[in-house]
């Protein structure tokens, strides 16, 4: 069952990054076609971009990490032993999930909530920017379900590393 939820929400959040990413893509095209060809340069389409682009960041992120597709400098962690490339990786994962928790998720929460709050709005498009700060606490939810997941993979390593010694 929770293998399935995390299936469902893996490939939920893909698609998301990908269709977003498809959104922006046809937005920025637009723009091209007011600006260049039209002459009349869309006065909504630079905000969306800039938007849609958030989302994808940081949509981006998680589903980078789920794949272990993070840019890492291992030049420094590769000379050290197996064990201590596992404990090299406990700390980083700790690190992103307490960077996660702390700032996206509790942080990304709040800003959510005061930014509904004070009904703030983009000012070409009229969309709430709760709506574009909303990526920030579902990124962190994402970023810090992996770093878990990872977490306990690395644990479970260490453990058998530990006893096989």
């Amino acid at each position: 069952m929770l293998k399935s939820v995390k299936r469902f929400l893996d490939v939920g959040l893909e698609g998301i990054t990908a269709l977003v990413m498809g959104i922006l893509v046809i937005d920025v095209v637009w723009q091209v076609i007011t600006r260049f060809l039209l002459k009349s340069p869309s006065n909504w389409t630079e905000e969306l971009a800039t938007y849609l682009m958030i989302w994808v960041g940081l949509l981006g992120a998680a589903v980078a990490l789920r794949r272990r597709a993070h840019l890492g400098i291992d030049y420094f962690t590769q000379k050290l032993d197996k064990r201590k490339q596992l404990f090299s990786e406990v700390f980083v994962l700790l690190s992103v999930i307490g960077f996660s928790v702390s700032v996206l998720l509790i942080g990304g929460i709040q800003l959510v909530t005061l930014t509904f709050q004070l009904g703030q709005t983009a000012p070409a498009t009229g969309i709430s920017l709760g709506y574009v700060y909303l990526s920030v606490p579902i990124s962190g939810f994402f970023l810090t379900m992996y770093g878990i997941e990872f977490l306990i993979d690395a644990l479970q390593k260490l453990n058998t590393r530990k006893s096989a010694s």
